[in-house]
């Protein structure tokens, strides 16, 4: 694509002066019936505007972000073995059966084609996080994904990524002037052809798209002169910046991937592997790249999650499978080239599924889900409890969240970039907990790594109730937040968020004109939090 192509499709810009240039990318992309793709980079840009300063990116770790698109079930993935029996009675259809289930501990088990994280589990290179979510959750893929890639309130529309948002705090000028002789490489990769929006910044997105390292062709730039001071020379001036820049980086790229290596084998035919192949190639070739994003599709599971009659077969065992040898053929490698101290691995999924199954061997759009985390600089073990499976399990109901997923990210940001926990307050959310999810790199085996939660003191009564009950905890004089939810994953009601003095408190949950159900209440105490069941008859 050359710039002659791309003129006659930006000339309306004259006509709508004030139009974004995001919106301007997205539509000129369609009018030519392909996203504005330059070797695979994608063009996103939007008005600029400077948020943060003085955040450290000169240390060489790599953060590598695995996208399960469509809403992992976590239930099917992370089997809470101590709720075992209401689980199966809420999944006749498609239960793992017990003795099927890999044990991670006597409370807890993996799906049995998930025998690669559960050794890197036992090595203490995997920490997983229960039910992470956020408060108001939104089943829609598209926008629950917009949720997670912003890292913005459910209530709330961000047009940068949570990452963009990090970048340009040290970098505000970009994508003018950049690459340079300070930051040759590119600021973020995605494995793929569509840009990730974790990483898009208020002037451009600071990631760029590759498919294969080797095949980066240079791009024709045009020929060069003057352009008008109109919003279509605006435009061209910037599409001109952008094929410059992407031409320098595809350089850095393939120099990269040229003097990478490999050290293990990949499973063939395995799509999320060959991305984690390519990354493992870039760092073991010297890119400084900080940030990696890949991904896996195919968790939307509606239909045939299992097939009829067997339970360890169908989509998301195939699924599971996938990115379970992914990953350990992934760490494998960073151990084999010295390189796993300076990389740490994240999953993330748009949501969970509900509890229930359906009748067609499937799930539905639910609430929360499990999280790992996976390198050698893990806290190795589970951060918080097994969501609590009802009797009575109602229509539609999902996990309850216990972790907010914007405290994943502002832990990781905080541990592995060294960002100051005001800035990370600053860049995702005020109330920010900051959950033990890092630690310095050592080697330990799972089973001396200890437990890195405080317990909470808290319970209800009565439990049942009918349409009073009271919440009863101990905080040590610290900030308390203490909410309810319903089966949905809606926050519903808030019933204290301020400092209270140390000591026991209780606090009175008026639940008249509520209808009878399963609630559940969160308490959020100084970097702790407990959600727990709560029953209106």
């Amino acid at each position: 694509m050359n710039i002659p192509e791309i003129k006659s499709n930006i000339q309306e810009l004259s006509t709508f002066p004030n139009m974004k240039r995001r919106k301007f990318l997205k539509a000129a992309g369609t009018a030519m019936s392909l996203p504005i793709l330059l070797n695979g980079f994608r063009l996103s840009a939007m008005p600029r505007r400077s948020l943060f300063s003085n955040l450290n990116m000169d240390n060489d770790r790599v953060l590598v972000i695995i996208q399960l698109n469509g809403g992992n079930d976590g239930l099917n993935m992370l089997i809470p073995l101590d709720q075992y029996d209401n689980l199966a009675n809420a999944r006749l259809n498609i239960i793992i059966p017990e003795v099927e289930i890999l044990n991670m501990t006597n409370t807890l088990g993996f799906h049995p084609q998930m025998a690669g994280v559960l050794d890197l589990y036992n090595n203490a290179k995997l920490n997983i996080i229960q039910s992470v979510g956020y408060p108001e959750q939104n089943r829609s893929h598209f926008r629950s994904t917009d949720i997670w890639t912003s890292g913005s309130p459910a209530e709330e529309s961000w047009t940068t990524g949570w990452l963009g948002r990090y970048f340009e705090s040290s970098h505000a000028d970009f994508p003018d002037g950049y690459p340079n002789e300070e930051y040759p490489h590119p600021f973020a990769i995605t494995m793929g052809s569509i840009v990730s929006e974790t990483c898009q910044g208020t002037a451009a997105n600071f990631s760029m798209t590759l498919n294969d390292p080797f095949s980066l062709a240079p791009l024709t730039q045009g020929a060069p002169g003057d352009v008008p001071e109109t919003p279509y020379g605006d435009e061209l001036e910037f599409l001109r910046t952008t094929i410059a820049q992407s031409n320098a980086y595809a350089e850095s790229v393939t120099a990269a991937a040229e003097s990478g290596a490999n050290r293990v084998n990949y499973p063939e035919g395995n799509r999320l592997g060959e991305q984690l192949k390519n990354v493992a190639l870039l760092i073991s070739g010297g890119l400084q790249t900080k940030v990696y994003v890949v991904s896996i599709g195919g968790f939307d599971t509606h239909a045939n999650q299992v097939e009829a009659g067997k339970p360890l077969v169908g989509e998301h065992s195939t699924l599971l499978k996938d990115l379970s040898e992914a990953i350990a053929a992934f760490q494998a490698d960073l151990q084999a080239q010295s390189l796993e101290q300076r990389v740490v691995g994240l999953t993330f999924s748009e949501f969970g599924r509900q509890i229930r199954s359906n009748d067609s061997y499937g799930t539905d759009h639910g609430s929360a889900a499990p999280l790992m985390v996976f390198g050698p600089c893990v806290n190795p073990g589970v951060l918080g409890d097994n969501p609590e499976i009802p009797d009575q399990v109602e229509p539609q109901a999902g996990v309850p969240m216990q972790f907010d997923f914007r405290d994943v990210y502002g832990s990781v940001l905080m541990d592995w970039f060294e960002v100051e926990e005001e800035q990370i307050r600053s860049l995702l959310h005020e109330n920010f907990q900051y959950l033990p999810v890092l630690q310095p790199c050592s080697a330990v085996n799972a089973k001396e790594a200890q437990s890195f939660e405080q317990e909470i003191e808290v319970s209800s009564f009565p439990n049942p109730f009918r349409n009073r009950a009271t919440i009863r905890f101990r905080s040590e004089g610290e900030w308390v937040k203490l909410s309810i939810y319903n089966s949905l994953g809606n926050e519903i009601r808030v019933l204290a968020n301020r400092r209270l003095p140390a000591g026991q408190h209780e606090v009175p949950f008026e639940a008249h004109g509520l209808p009878a159900g399963n609630y559940y209440f969160r308490l959020q105490l100084d970097g702790r939090q407990k959600t727990k069941r709560m029953v209106k008859v």
